[in-house]
């Protein structure tokens, strides 16, 4: 007989699923990460398997979802809602296999699956009778649902009536509500600007626009609908050959009678073909427009389907194959702050380490002293820290119930931890600042860092390691001292050999060549990127004109004057100043000229400003611009018309082998070809490097012309 303490922590999981069951699938408030709820309730389906007598009917384990919410009809479902069980590891996948390879009594054959995207999104029941949407539930506890059909017909890309000949009597399509990511932010704000309570994520921002008692409320909201299952299928009569026979089949049926279906499905074989499909969606999964949280393999023929059958709450021939858990819970050991390139001062939380994302995390940006504040976060405290993709991790709430009576209030420091000035802030901003520019040792790092990336003068070999070192060792102190290093001085480095360090020293030497916008980007100013750069060097066209301009030293032209390359747009509407004030202070010149530049507000202006009237870096600057060879920007009189490149509408996707994203784009206008953002049928030429995602597929699928990198660099003639 069990032990009652064994009984004890049955009960308790029990009691901890069906709180955070509540919240989530009744209140729409989810109170831990999907980690933590598929932690705890495997951990009591575990412990139930272990000790079956102890399992009780009413145990979180044995239904499916939650319960129907008060204020909608209860609608039965003729074939119940299965959950799926998971999978989350390559072994448990393999293990899946083989498990249905042996109920088949095949255990050498390759089984084929349908691979499909796992939305994350409320699941949702919709019957056409002879062709017209009578009927839509939701999930609900999977025996019964609730009845959503006012707000389901809001939902623009649900047929209403189902199109083609020989439609069945009656169909229950299975699939999933969601909200695209953009559209949920959109909603968000709405939600904030109107006094209303901001959404946790799409997925409940969906479950709460389709549980609206007023449908003019669901239809201000986008959501968006995917189609993956069947429930019932009757009355298909003597044409029982349209009958689908496999789930490739069956989506392949959808979509010819008008009903939604994900392009993100593929028929694969075996177990090596799910997980390669595995990798696939994984790499691409931050290019999609919406969030999944795994991927779903089927057994492909429904045949077989029926011979493997079902468990009471869930089918055995499909599994959900989830992501690293991308939330996760731990605790924060301290708080110290870090100094960034531009002196911006941010507390970092120091955490117990934990696995999220499939990464080791062991630090998490809080931002600012206003956003620790506003989430209460101490240190001692129990925390939910997410990461996504490559983005910093970040601490999303507390746990506040579980926080310790030895929990501490963290306080910003007065000074810079690296060079002890006095931190300034300004009146309208949340963020402390460095005032030390380029005597703080960790802005000059960061400087040096923008200034050799890819995307800036892309000096290979020179990385975060050997810019600590370079300057701990008084090597290099600002841009221009890049170009003087020499190999046998390098070569004695730590984890630096010889032929390391003329690696580095080739490198830049290869760099004195640059493009002006990319030697603007590179210098590292506040608030000028990489398109902000690129418009100040078509503007100005010589690194001269603009430092002329960016001090106030080039007088305002008059009406008389215009055609004037520099200034040709600086009189258009409407004009921040007039020209008598203009022209009696240089700083008020200077941000009106660099305020004609095309999306260049006050704020760029202003920085430009300090930057090129900082004696400093226009020391250094001066040195660095002796250096270089710098290449102006063509302007259009200039551009070969004949080239193949010229005019075309060009999209450039993934991660090229060779060449930096900025560095294919300049290369293409310099062409004469107009770079766009977004793939259609206007567009001419898609060049496309590894996690190319769906601007490739969106090619594809409109016919556009794709190339690789070595495609595109033929026909640049370089």
């Amino acid at each position: 007989m069990p032990q009652v303490n064994i009984i004890q922590e049955i009960e308790a999981l029990r009691a901890q699923v069906r709180l955070w069951e509540h919240a989530y699938y009744v209140n729409d408030t989810p109170l831990v990460p999907d980690s933590e709820y598929d932690r705890v309730y495997r951990q009591l389906q575990d412990l139930e398997t272990e000790y079956p007598a102890l399992i009780s009917t009413d145990s979180p384990t044995q239904r499916v979802g939650g319960k129907v919410q008060g204020g909608f009809l209860s609608i039965p479902h003729a074939v119940p809602m299965l959950s799926l069980n998971n999978a989350f590891g390559s072994d448990e996948v393999r293990a899946f296999d083989q498990r249905l390879r042996d109920l088949l009594d095949s255990p050498n054959s390759e089984l084929d699956y349908l691979t499909e995207l796992k939305f994350d999104g409320l699941a949702i029941s919709l019957t056409y009778e002879n062709g017209v949407l009578v009927q839509a539930a939701t999930r609900g506890d999977g025996n019964n649902g609730e009845g959503v059909l006012a707000n389901v017909r809001t939902i623009k890309n649900i047929p209403l009536r189902l199109h083609g000949h020989h439609l069945p009597k009656l169909i229950d399509v299975r699939g999933e509500v969601l909200m695209t990511r953009f559209d949920f932010q959109k909603l968000n704000q709405s939600q904030e600007k109107n006094g209303g309570k901001p959404f946790a994520n799409p997925r409940n921002a969906a479950a709460g626009s389709l549980r609206q008692l007023d449908p003019a409320i669901t239809s201000q909201r986008k959501l968006s609908f995917f189609a993956y299952g069947v429930g019932r299928l009757e009355g298909f009569g003597d044409a029982l050959d349209l009958v689908p026979r496999s789930q490739a089949r069956l989506l392949a049926w959808y979509r010819e009678i008008g009903i939604p279906v994900s392009s993100w499905t593929q028929l694969v074989s075996g177990v090596s073909g799910v997980l390669e499909y595995f990798k696939k969606i994984e790499e691409a999964r931050l290019q999609l427009p919406f969030d999944i949280d795994g991927v779903v393999y089927k057994v492909n023929d429904f045949a077989l389907q029926n011979t493997l059958g079902f468990t009471s709450n869930a089918p055995r021939f499909a599994i959900a194959h989830k992501f690293p858990a991308e939330e996760m819970l731990t605790t924060i050991k301290a708080i110290d702050v870090q100094v960034g390139r531009t002196g911006a001062i941010t507390p970092v939380a120091r955490l117990a380490p934990v696995l999220v994302g499939g990464v080791t995390v062991t630090n998490a940006t809080l931002h600012n002293q206003d956003e620790i504040t506003r989430k209460d976060i101490r240190i001692g405290d129990t925390v939910v820290v997410r990461r996504a993709g490559d983005v910093i991790p970040e601490v999303l709430s507390v746990l506040v119930e579980k926080r310790p009576t030895s929990a501490q209030t963290f306080v910003m420091p007065r000074h810079c931890p690296v060079c002890q000035h006095i931190l300034e802030k300004s009146e309208d901003a949340a963020i402390l600042r460095c005032p030390g520019g380029w005597s703080c040792d960790a802005q000059k790092k960061g400087q040096l860092r923008h200034f050799v990336s890819r995307d800036a003068l892309n000096i290979d070999g020179v990385g975060e390691q050997l810019i600590e070192s370079l300057i701990d060792n008084n090597l290099v102190n600002t841009p221009p001292d890049l170009f003087y290093l020499e190999a046998k001085i390098l070569a004695r480095l730590p984890r630096m050999g010889e032929k390391s360090a003329q690696k580095v020293v080739s490198a830049c030497e290869a760099a004195r060549r640059v493009a002006l916008g990319r030697l603007i980007y590179a210098l590292g100013i506040r608030h000028v990127g990489e398109s902000t750069a690129r418009d100040l060097a078509q503007h100005f066209g010589s690194l001269n004109a603009l430092r002329q301009a960016a001090r106030g030293e080039v007088n305002l032209p008059t009406p008389n004057e215009l055609p004037n390359h520099l200034f040709g747009d600086l009189l258009s509407e409407p004009l921040k100043i007039s020209l008598d004030d203009a022209q009696t202070d240089a700083q008020t010149r200077a941000l009106n000229a660099l305020q004609a530049v095309k999306d260049v507000g006050p704020v760029a202006a202003l920085a430009l400003y300090e930057f090129f009237t900082n004696a400093f870096a226009q020391q250094w600057l001066t040195r660095l611009e002796g250096l270089l060879e710098i290449e102006a920007p063509l302007i259009a009189s200039q551009t070969n018309t004949r080239h193949p490149l010229f005019g075309k509408s060009m999209v450039f996707t993934g991660t090229l082998p060779t060449w930096s994203r900025s560095v294919v784009e300049e290369r293409a206008r310099r062409c004469g070809a107009k770079i766009v953002g977004s793939v259609s049928a206007k567009t001419d030429i898609v060049v496309a490097g590894s996690e190319a995602g769906s601007k490739l597929e969106k090619a594809l699928t409109l016919g556009v012309t794709v190339w690789d990198e070595a495609q595109f660099i033929e026909v640049l003639g370089e």
